[in-house]
């Protein structure tokens, strides 16, 4: 079977690796560069963000792909020698008075649902493991399981692999159309310099851009750019321990010392650059919430567009008016941690094998409820 993947980001290239272990054909096309959108921009954090708001489905997805990462690095470094850096230091959520109660509440009973450890600290424990906090906390959450990992290795690392396996990779050739035979089924695409593909499967992994192909391919797929703007900060190792996550920002350590604050939620369509009033946001939210850091080095800043979607949850299966189309898209804050699963599942399916999980809430003719809690109307 010959399968064409239309996006390089983290999602398009495992998938494409899994579809080749398969025995499939794949190419890849990407409309820039390998892995240089949200996958590149995000901070790794393989934990879902907010999962108690979503429904339970979206949580034992989230699971069965956190699940993956362990075997999937010690893969990727026995195939390409690449260390994605996948490390265990755990997450934090400092709490404070005029934060709401009924979140920390429901995120002690999402982990217990969900078999996550989990550890209610008070003030001066808090601050015994993390000193940098600031002293008007009221109590913290911490899950001492949480990992992290560098997008930009994991993805260095997964491009490695697909050289190794013969998969190309066609960077610089995006995709103007789909090809339809007469029945209405996709037979290939079409770049917008008039080079055509032919396949017998297409998966849309674009990412943001996944809304404008399907439109002009005459279907619905309401994906649309969630900005992001991250501030990278120079600290000595060992300044914050573990990962801090707030609704004012997050704080990732990296082993080196140092440390992603992130990150805004702006839908301002695909408005590039980083701009002035969301990095004093940010750079005020650093110190309120940590300001042991007020002395440290801004070292860097970028932004990245998250997929977002209505319900917060990705598009993930057939589309049943084309065959041949599949999407894999729309995966908002959390791509990364929900990449491993992502490709098993679509590779499998693509193939002709049934999912090992129930795909139905994720499905792209699933009815949308728009959701002011976590999809892209509450940003």
């Amino acid at each position: 079977m010959k399968v064409i993947v239309i996006g390089a980001g983290i999602v398009g290239l495992l998938t494409a690796c899994r579809l080749k272990q398969q025995g499939a054909d794949v190419v890849v096309l990407e409309k820039g560069w390998m892995g240089q959108e949200s996958s590149w921009a995000g901070a790794g954090i393989l934990f879902p963000i907010h999962p108690w708001l979503y429904p339970d489905d979206y949580s034992a997805l989230v699971h069965a792909s956190l699940s993956l990462y362990p075997a999937l690095q010690r893969e990727l470094t026995s195939e390409t020698g690449w260390d994605i850096q996948r490390i265990q230091n755990g997450l934090l959520i400092p709490c404070f008075e005029d934060d709401n109660t009924h979140h920390q509440q429901a995120a002690l009973a999402w982990s217990e649902k969900f078999k996550w450890q989990v550890e209610q600290l008070n003030p001066s424990q808090a601050l015994a493991i993390e000193p940098n906090l600031s002293s008007k906390l009221n109590q913290a959450l911490r899950w001492p399981d949480v990992c992290q990992v560098r997008n930009p290795k994991l993805l260095k690392a997964v491009f490695a692999y697909l050289n190794k396996l013969g998969v190309e990779v066609v960077e610089n050739s995006e995709v103007g159309s789909l090809c339809e035979d007469n029945t209405g089924s996709v037979t290939g695409v079409v770049t917008v310099h008039g080079k055509r593909f032919d396949s017998d499967a297409v998966l849309l992994a674009a990412g943001s851009w996944s809304h404008e192909l399907a439109e002009q391919s005459g279907f619905s797929l309401p994906v649309r750019p969630v900005k992001g703007q991250i501030i990278l900060l120079k600290t000595e190792p060992g300044t914050l321990k573990h990962i801090i996550k707030h609704d004012d920002a997050y704080f990732v350590p990296r082993q080196d010392g140092r440390i992603l604050v992130g990150a805004s939620m702006e839908d301002v369509g695909f408005e590039r650059g980083n701009t002035v009033s969301i990095l004093h946001q940010l750079l005020g939210a650093t110190l309120k919430l940590v300001p042991g850091l007020e002395h440290a080095e801004i070292e860097q800043q970028w932004m990245g567009f998250r997929p977002g979607s209505p319900d917060g949850m990705p598009f993930l299966g057939p589309v049943a008016a084309k065959a041949g189309l599949w999407v894999a898209t729309g995966h908002y804050r959390n791509g990364v941690a929900l990449a491993p699963i992502t490709a098993n599942v679509m590779a499998d399916w693509i193939m002709g094998h049934k999912p090992s999980l129930d795909m139905a809430a994720f499905s792209p003719e699933r009815k949308l409820i728009e959701s002011s809690l976590v999809g892209y109307p509450n940003l």
